[in-house]
């Protein structure tokens, strides 16, 4: 009976990250940018933060491109908020080599990212691939 609990115990132990996983992990299609590339982005845990990396690129015709910035993290240190809120990360964005302060919004399936480097601001809006 002993060994009955304990296996039930250890099953439900197992399963609980699956159930807690933050809903914004997956892989994300970026808009493109502007050399008109679209990357798909992975996002994973990385402590109690969202960590972004860049897993591969497009050119427009959706042909695979190489470039020196896939497998480079795009933003790091995302922390949830609540209501599909994220703040006090940081993102890189690799055609101006530029590190500003970063917020995510997440709404079914589409994630607002946006930087902000001063007073100026820009984003994104990446749809759920997986």
């Amino acid at each position: 009976m002993k060994h009955v609990v304990l296996s039930l115990v250890l099953a439900v132990l197992t399963a609980v990250p699956a159930f807690a996983a933050d809903p914004a992990i997956g892989l994300w299609k970026t808009e493109p940018d502007r050399k008109d590339l679209i990357s798909h982005i992975e996002i994973r845990e990385c402590g109690a933060a969202l960590c972004g990396r860049i897993k591969v690129a497009f050119d427009p015709s959706g042909q695979e491109v190489m470039t020196k910035n896939i497998g480079k993290e795009l933003f790091w240190d995302m922390v949830p908020n609540g209501g599909g809120a994220y703040s006090g990360g940081t993102v890189w964005v690799p055609l101006l080599n530029v590190k500003a302060k970063a917020t995510m919004q997440l709404t079914g399936k589409t994630l607002v990212v946006e930087g902000c480097k001063a007073m100026v601001c820009d984003g994104q809006v990446w749809t759920r691939i997986q």
